[in-house]
């Protein structure tokens, strides 16, 4: 089916089950703890980008088995079930569905960086519209990236990729050079997957950003 918008925000996500998810978190936090922190990052970040006017959301969800529970967190958004043996894969065939399906720009974030400025997201499409770039990064401090976006599915970006490695992005930016693809990077950011990313999301100058999130670690300790 052809969209009517030609935007759309793929959300990478699993459903927040004991030891699933946020694993690096344990210890200090028990399993349950890092399931209970992951779901209110999800409902965070979903919760953020739903004032994207004119941007399709679509939930690329982890699991199958997983969908009801989905549809009842998120109904308001579309729901894809993630394709794939690994994220390369699952990346490559969610931004290859979403462009066969009539979406002219497309970006992809996680929820791992659930106080994301909307804005970064916004500033992505802009930035493909004005037609002087063909991709654009968003940098973590881990060294991969928050965010993706293109105008044109590019396989070569999610093939044989280190994924969670400190050179994701050096390479995806190499590749993309490779390929004589045009790349600008956004602002860096952090992700909350190690003790020390939480103590410094807690610091953060915006205390509005990712309000549940912040409810649960302070009620942890944080």
């Amino acid at each position: 089916m052809v969209s009517n918008v030609s935007s759309a925000l793929l959300i990478f996500a699993k459903w927040p089950v004991p030891g699933a998810v946020k694993t690096r978190l344990s210890p200090p936090l028990t399993a349950e703890e890092a399931a209970n922190l992951y779901r209110c990052m999800l409902l965070d970040t979903l919760a953020a980008t739903r004032s994207l006017a004119g941007i399709t959301r679509i939930l690329c969800y982890d699991g199958g088995a997983q969908e009801r529970h989905f549809r009842e967190l998120a109904p308001e958004v579309r729901l894809v079930r993630q394709q794939g043996e690994g994220l390369g894969e699952r990346l490559q065939t969610a931004f290859g569905e979403a462009f066969g399906n009539g979406f002219s720009s497309i970006a992809v974030i996680g929820t791992d960086t659930p106080h994301l400025a909307t804005a970064r997201v916004v500033a992505a499409f802009s930035l493909l519209a004005k037609g002087e770039t063909d991709l654009v990064f968003g940098p973590s401090d881990d060294g991969g990236y928050y965010l993706l976006a293109m105008k044109r599915l590019h396989p070569e970006l999610f093939r044989a990729i280190p994924w969670s490695s400190a050179t994701v992005l050096e390479e995806s930016l190499a590749r993309a050079a490779a390929a004589g693809l045009r790349s600008t990077l956004l602002p860096g950011d952090f992700d909350l997957d190690t003790v020390d990313e939480l103590h410094r999301f807690m610091a953060l100058p915006d205390q509005d950003a990712a309000p549940l999130t912040r409810e649960y670690l302070h009620r942890l300790g944080f």
